[in-house]
């Protein structure tokens, strides 16, 4: 039996900020996958990372989430070296999974409809205080 192959770490970024804009747009996978003409199966398997997203898909895909092509690469695994050798994956995920989070949404979105810099600068250094009283769930 065949084993199955891993998909490749710039397929799962890029899949991984389909999602995260799709989210941040408050738009269902099966929204997407309408407006592009394909199930929301497929929208699951581009976001996991499992298929492949091809140049005109991209494209289709950045327009009906209204981005840039280039917002799906940002903060992208560097990938292999010549020689093989796989480079560090990159470290933005936890990013990724916390921005594509209920929470993270609901504080991005809340956090953004603050105008004041000086406000927004006392959240940031709220949470970083309340973080470094309770720490992380690693130690």
């Amino acid at each position: 039996m065949a084993e199955k192959k891993k998909p490749n770490p710039i397929d799962i970024h890029v899949g991984s900020r389909v999602k995260l804009r799709r989210t941040m747009q408050g738009m269902s996978q099966e929204k997407l996958g309408d407006a592009l003409g394909i199930t929301f199966q497929q929208i699951q398997k581009y976001e996991k990372g499992t298929n492949r997203i091809g140049a005109s898909r991209m494209q289709q895909i950045a327009a009906a989430l209204k981005v840039p092509v280039a917002f799906f690469f940002d903060d992208a695994p560097k990938g292999s070296t010549p020689t093989g050798e796989t480079t560090e994956v990159g470290s933005t995920s936890y990013v990724v999974d916390f921005l594509s989070s209920t929470e993270g949404i609901q504080l991005n979105r809340a956090f953004v409809r603050i105008s004041n810099p000086a406000i927004r600068r006392k959240i940031v250094d709220m949470v970083k205080t309340l973080a470094d009283e309770v720490g992380s769930p690693e130690s």
